[in-house]
C-alpha cells in the first residue's frame, strides 16, 4: 500500500529537505529542522501525493489514508505525553498548508484544532490559566469557521470588535476571561446560524474536515492568482503538515513571531524581525496588532533571543541561503514551526547574493542563477529624487523599496479594476490573502497596521511593489473612501506618493529619478558579462536611448530605426515634400534638406557608442505612415468643397494632396510598398541616408574616435534585392571616403524578417556580412498573424492551450525558430564567420534569449532598459547549456 504521510520527532525525521516535491516546502524543512536536532514540534506531513489523489478522485481520501493518519497520530500522542480528544491532558495540534514553492498567505492554516467542551475543560485543569484556554478556543471556532465552513472572516470580526467595545479595550489580548466566554457563545452561535449545524464537537471530524480544507485551499482564487502571477505549476498540490501546538499565548512570558536572518528589503547582514508577547503566530502575519522588534525582544527573552539567533544562523550556512523563520516562545522555551527561503525585494536579492559570494556561502554562478530576470528588471524601476520639495504626511515602515505614485482607493476589487488603466495606490487598514489581485494591479500598497512581516509587506516585497507598512498615523476609513492624518484628509482619486525605502507617505505626485548600475547591482552583473557568450545590443534612435543603454551595459546598437527620426515637427514636411514628388529632381530636392539633419542623427549615436558597433536600417515603413490620414483628409476637402467661396488655395492643396494619397494607397501596406522595395523603386532614398551614414562616420573618425557602422537592408525576399542595394551602400561609401581621405571598415547585412528569406539566406550570405532577424514581422509572415489585431484572439488561444504563450512575446522555438536555425546554419555554410543576431522586441525575454544562445547566435538587441535583463538571462543561458 502506498505511504502518504511521513512523522518527525524526537529528533529524527522520515523526510528531508530534498523531498520537496513530497512533502511540500514547509513540510520538507520541518523534517530537514527535525533531523538537525533543531527545538520542532512534533508533527507528520500528509503529502502532496494525497492531495493530487484527492482531486482526481472526487475529493475523495486514497485507499488506507485514514488508516495511517490514525497510526500517526498515536506516535504523536506519545512523543507529546498527551491523547487527542483527551478529557484530561488533551492533544492540539495546527493543520497547516504547504506546497512545493512557497506561496505566502495564499492557502489555509487552522490553530488549536481538538478543541471542544471536554478538552476545554482538561486544558483548564492542565494548565490553570483560563485566559489562555477561551482565548484559543475563540480563535479555533473563528479559524475553523472561516477556513474550513467558509463563514465570513469579517462576520467573526465584527464579533470581536463589539465584545472589545463592550469591555472598553482596545486589543484583543486584554479582553478577560468573562469577556473571551462570552465571545465563544456569539462565535458558536454565529456557527450555528450560518451552517444549521452546531460546531463540531468530534476532535477526528475536526481533523478530516480540516485537512480537506487545506486540499480545498490548493485551489482557492487567491492561490491560483498567485500562481498565475509566479508561473507555478497547477498539478503540484499541497501537502498537509500536522502538527503538536505550542503557545504563544499563555502569558507575558510566551511569544510569537517571523523573523529573517537578513534584512529583506536591503539585503543587509542584521538579524531581522519582529514578535508578539502572549499571541499566536497568526497575530504577526495578519497584522491586526503592530508587532515589536528583535531590539526588544532581546530585553524581553534573552535566553531565547540568543538561541533563536544561533539557530537561524546555522540554518543560514546550511541551506546557503537567507532564511525567513517562524518561532514560538512556550514559557520561556523556543521552538522553531517554519524555516523557508525569505522572499526578498530585488536589490536584497542582489545584494544578498554578492554578499553570500564574498563570504564563501555560494559561488558565483550559483549567484547568478538565483536572480531573475524578473528581479533585474524590478531594480531599474525610478526612486523619489532626493532634490525633490515634498510634503511628507505620514511615516511609516518601509516594507517594500521604490517609488510608486497614484490616486488613492480604499478596496482591492476597485484596485484590479482601475489598474490596468490608471495608477493607483491600495490604502486599507491591513491586507489580507483576498486582496491579491488588488495588490497585483496597484502601483504601490500603504497599510494603517502590520509590520515588515506582514502579508503586505511579504507579498508586496515578493511582487517588487513598493510598500509602506504600518502607518499608525493614519486613520484609514474603508467604508468612508478615505484615511486621516490628524485634521488632513486624503480622498478616494486624491494622489499619494509612496516612497518604500524610507516609508514616507507623500501627498500629490513626486519627480522621481533613475536608478545606477553602481554598487552591487555593477559587480552582480559584470559577474555575469564573464559567464555570458551571447552579446547584447540595444535598439536605439537617439543618442539619449543609446547613452542610457551604454549606461545599462550594452555592446552597441543592434537596430537603429530610421524612420523614427523623420517624425520631428521640423522634418514630417520635408519628408511629405519627398513623398509627394512626382519626380526624382523633386524628391532629392527635399532629400538634400534632410541629409544634414541625418547626418547629425548618426554623427551623436556614433560619439555615444563610442566604437561599439552601430547597426543602421534603412527607412522600412510604408510611405502612408508619413501622410495625413486617408479618411480623415477626404472629410476635410468634403468640408472645404462645402464652402467653396473661402476654400481657395487650400482647397487645391489639399485636394492635391488627396490624390497623390489615393495613388500611394494599398490594401495591404505592411506586406506592400516598404523595405528594400522602396531603396529599389526610389534609389535616392536610399542613396542619401547612406550618404548621411558614412559623411557622419568621417566627421567622427576626424576628432580622434572610432566608429563601427553596420548598415542594414530591410525585408529582403530575393537575393538581388540585397545585391543591387549592397552595390548602392558600397558605391556610395566609396565616394565618400575618397572624398574625406578617410579609411574606416563597415559591414552591410539584413534583417531578415520573412520566410522566403530563411530559406534562401545561402544566397543572400554569398554578399552580406551579417544577419539580424526582426522577429517582430518574422513571427507575423510566418503565423500570418497581425501584431496589431492578434490581440483579440491570442489570449484565448493561449487559455485554450493552443499557444503555450503569446509568440510576440516569447519566441516561437517551434516554427519561427526554427526558420531562425535554418537561416543560420544556411548563412555560414557559405560565410563560415557571418555575424547573426536578433533585434525584434524578443530580445529582451530570458526564454528567446535562452535559445538564441542554444542555437550559436552572436547576440541580441533589445529596448535600453532591457539590457540588464538580457545580461543576466545570457549568463544563466549559458550556465543551463553547460549545465556548470
Amino acid at each position: 500500500m502506498a505511504k502518504y504521510i511521513y512523522f518527525f520527532g524526537d529528533g529524527k525525521a522520515e523526510g528531508n529537505a530534498k523531498m520537496k516535491d513530497l512533502l511540500g516546502g514547509k513540510g520538507a524543512n520541518l523534517a530537514e529542522m527535525t533531523n538537525l536536532k533543531i527545538p520542532v514540534p512534533p508533527g507528520f506531513t500528509i503529502s502532496t501525493q494525497a492531495c493530487l489523489h484527492f482531486f482526481k478522485n472526487k475529493q475523495k481520501w486514497p485507499v488506507g489514508l485514514k488508516e495511517e493518519l490514525f497510526r500517526n497520530l498515536k506516535k504523536l500522542e506519545k512523543s507529546k505525553g498527551a491523547k487527542f480528544g483527551d478529557k484530561n491532558n488533551p492533544l492540539l495540534v495546527s493543520v497547516r498548508s504547504g506546497a512545493k514553492v512557497s506561496m505566502p498567505g495564499m492557502m489555509d492554516t487552522v490553530l488549536n484544532l481538538g478543541l471542544n467542551s471536554t478538552t476545554l475543560k482538561g486544558l483548564l485543569e492542565s494548565t490553570g490559566n483560563p485566559r489562555f484556554v477561551y482565548d484559543s478556543f475563540r480563535r479555533f471556532i473563528q479559524m475553523f469557521g472561516d477556513v474550513v465552513m467558509d463563514i465570513p472572516k469579517a462576520d467573526f470580526e465584527h464579533l470581536l470588535s463589539r465584545e472589545k467595545k463592550r469591555a472598553g479595550v482596545k486589543l484583543d489580548v486584554d479582553l478577560k476571561v468573562e469577556y473571551l466566554q462570552h465571545l465563544i457563545e456569539k462565535f458558536k452561535e454565529l456557527y450555528k446560524k450560518k451552517k444549521k449545524t452546531s460546531f463540531p464537537e468530534n476532535p477526528y471530524d475536526q481533523l478530516g474536515m480540516a485537512c480537506n480544507a487545506v486540499f480545498l485551499s490548493w485551489n482557492n482564487d487567491r492561490a491560483k492568482f498567485y500562481r498565475r502571477q509566479n508561473n507555478i505549476p497547477d498539478n503540484i498540490g499541497t501537502a498537509v503538515n500536522v502538527q503538536a501546538m505550542v503557545y504563544g499565548n499563555l502569558g507575558n512570558d510566551s511569544a510569537t513571531g517571523v523573523g529573517f536572518t537578513r534584512d529583506p528589503a536591503t539585503g543587509k547582514k542584521i538579524f531581522y524581525g519582529e514578535y508578539l508577547a502572549n499571541a499566536q503566530g497568526e497575530d504577526v502575519v495578519a497584522g491586526i496588532r503592530t508587532p515589536l522588534h528583535f531590539k526588544d525582544l532581546k530585553k524581553q527573552f534573552p535566553k531565547a533571543y540568543q538561541n533563536l539567533k544561533q539557530i537561524t544562523g546555522r540554518l543560514e550556512k546550511h541551506y546557503r541561503d537567507i532564511q525567513d523563520f517562524e518561532f514560538t516562545i512556550e514559557k520561556g522555551k523556543l521552538y522553531l514551526l517554519q524555516t523557508r527561503a525569505g522572499k526578498r525585494t530585488a536589490a536584497a536579492a542582489v545584494q544578498i547574493a554578492v554578499d553570500m559570494v564574498h563570504e564563501k556561502l555560494i559561488g558565483k554562478k550559483e549567484a547568478l542563477l538565483r536572480i531573475t530576470p524578473e528581479q533585474i528588471d524590478r531594480l531599474l524601476h525610478p526612486v523619489i529624487d532626493p532634490k525633490a520639495k515634498v510634503q511628507v504626511i505620514a511615516k511609516g515602515l518601509p516594507a517594500s523599496p521604490g517609488a510608486a505614485t497614484g490616486k488613492a482607493v480604499f478596496t482591492a476589487d476597485e484596485a484590479a479594476e482601475r489598474g490596468d488603466k490608471e495608477k493607483v495606490i491600495l490604502v486599507r487598514n491591513e491586507t489580507c490573502p483576498d486582496d491579491i489581485h488588488g495588490m497585483d494591479a496597484a502601483q504601490g500598497i500603504l497599510t494603517a497596521r502590520g509590520g515588515m512581516t506582514s502579508h503586505a509587506a511579504v507579498v508586496a516585497r515578493g511582487m517588487g511593489k513598493c510598500c509602506v507598512a504600518g502607518c499608525e498615523s493614519i486613520k484609514v476609513d474603508e467604508k468612508g473612501n478615505k484615511f486621516l492624518v490628524g485634521k488632513q484628509i486624503i480622498k478616494r482619486n486624491d494622489f499619494i506618493t509612496l516612497d518604500g525605502s524610507t516609508g514616507r507617505v507623500i501627498t500629490g505626485m513626486v519627480p522621481t529619478v533613475e536608478p545606477s548600475m553602481s554598487g552591487a547591482f555593477g559587480k552582480f552583473l559584470s559577474w555575469a558579462d564573464g559567464i555570458r557568450q551571447l552579446g547584447i545590443r540595444a535598439n536605439a534612435d537617439i543618442p539619449r536611448d543609446a547613452k542610457t543603454a551604454r549606461d545599462f551595459g550594452a555592446e552597441g546598437i543592434g537596430l537603429c530605426r530610421t524612420e523614427h527620426m523623420f517624425f520631428a515637427k521640423d522634418r514630417i514636411p520635408l519628408v511629405q515634400k519627398m513623398i509627394l514628388a512626382t519626380t526624382t529632381e523633386k524628391r532629392k530636392e527635399a532629400l538634400n534638406k534632410l541629409l544634414p539633419l541625418q547626418e547629425k542623427d548618426f554623427e551623436g549615436l556614433f560619439e555615444v557608442m563610442g566604437g561599439y558597433p552601430v547597426t543602421i536600417r534603412l527607412l522600412d515603413p510604408p510611405l502612408h505612415e508619413f501622410l495625413p490620414r486617408r479618411e480623415e483628409l477626404m472629410v476635410e476637402v468634403a468640408l472645404l468643397k462645402k464652402g467653396r467661396k473661402t476654400a481657395g488655395k487650400n482647397l487645391k492643396e489639399k485636394e492635391k494632396l488627396l490624390s497623390r494619397i489615393e495613388e500611394l494607397h494599398e490594401f495591404n501596406p505592411m506586406l506592400g510598398h516598404r523595405g528594400c522595395r522602396l531603396g529599389i523603386t526610389f534609389p535616392e532614398v536610399s542613396e542619401m541616408q547612406v550618404r548621411a551614414i558614412f559623411q557622419a562616420a568621417c566627421r567622427v573618425i576626424k576628432k580622434g574616435k572610432k566608429v563601427q557602422p553596420e548598415v542594414m537592408i530591410p525585408l529582403v525576399s530575393l537575393s538581388g534585392e540585397f545585391y543591387q542595394q549592397k552595390e548602392l551602400v558600397d558605391r556610395v561609401a566609396r565616394e565618400i571616403m575618397k572624398k574625406e581621405k578617410v579609411k574606416l571598415s563597415y559591414m552591410v547585412g539584413t534583417m531578415i524578417e520573412l520566410p522566403r528569406a530563411t530559406v534562401i539566406a545561402d544566397k543572400i550570405a554569398r554578399k552580406a556580412e551579417f544577419f539580424s532577424f526582426g522577429t517582430n514581422d518574422l513571427t507575423q509572415t510566418t503565423f500570418g498573424f497581425s501584431r496589431d489585431d492578434a490581440g483579440k484572439f491570442i489570449r484565448v488561444y493561449v487559455d485554450k492551450n493552443i499557444l503555450l504563450s503569446d509568440p510576440f512575446q516569447n519566441l516561437d522555438t517551434e516554427g519561427v525558430g526554427e526558420l531562425i536555425k535554418i537561416a543560420a546554419k544556411k548563412g555560414r555554410s557559405v560565410r563560415p564567420k557571418l555575424k547573426v543576431g536578433i533585434c525584434g522586441e524578443h530580445g529582451g525575454d530570458p526564454s528567446s534569449i535562452e535559445f538564441c544562445n542554444q542555437i550559436g547566435l552572436n547576440y541580441v538587441s533589445c529596448s535600453p532598459y532591457r539590457v540588464p535583463i538580457a545580461r543576466l538571462a545570457a549568463a544563466q543561458a549559458s550556465l543551463k547549456r553547460t549545465g556548470k
